[in-house]
């Protein structure tokens, strides 16, 4: 048996849990399993949480599966109501944000290719562990280090 390539396993109370104001982050996959080519994280949203400001990725994919709950996608100035069972797929380049507009919590997964963008989550807790409260002005700091730019 080759036990050069590990199977990672990751259950349901297991994880780095990543705290940002009312949304709960489980990171599923940080990359050490996959190469560094895939993140995974599992996001749950409270209800009326506003979500980050629009953004555009210029070097990793994004992409969204709603478990439980709608969460409101906004793509430009095109709002989708997204329910369990939605897959959102943002390319490289594409304006996006997404919230829970709702007054019942909202589930989702989350894959980051490649998985760097999953430090950013990290970066952002230290933030707000740090001055307790994250403003536009350092969250959009920290995004410019992960190659993504506020949508102003």
């Amino acid at each position: 048996m080759d036990n050069s390539n590990p199977v990672s396993i990751t259950g349901p109370d297991d994880g780095e849990v990543i705290a940002l104001g009312p949304t709960r982050m489980r990171v599923l996959e940080d990359g050490s399993t996959t190469g560094h080519r895939l993140g995974i994280a599992e996001s749950v949203l409270a209800p009326r949480t506003p979500g980050p400001r629009q953004h555009r990725h210029a070097e990793h994919d994004e992409s969204f599966y709603v478990i439980s709950g709608t969460i409101r996608f906004t793509v430009g100035d095109q709002d989708h109501d997204a329910t369990p069972g939605t897959l959102v797929v943002v390319p490289p380049g594409a304006p996006h944000t997404f919230a829970n507009t709702t007054d019942e919590p909202a589930v989702m997964l989350s894959t980051f290719t490649p998985q760097r963008y999953v430090q950013y989550f990290r970066d952002l807790q230290a933030i707000i562990a740090r001055d307790g409260v994250l403003t536009p002005e350092a969250n959009a700091e920290v995004m410019r280090r992960y190659a993504t730019e506020p949508v102003w």
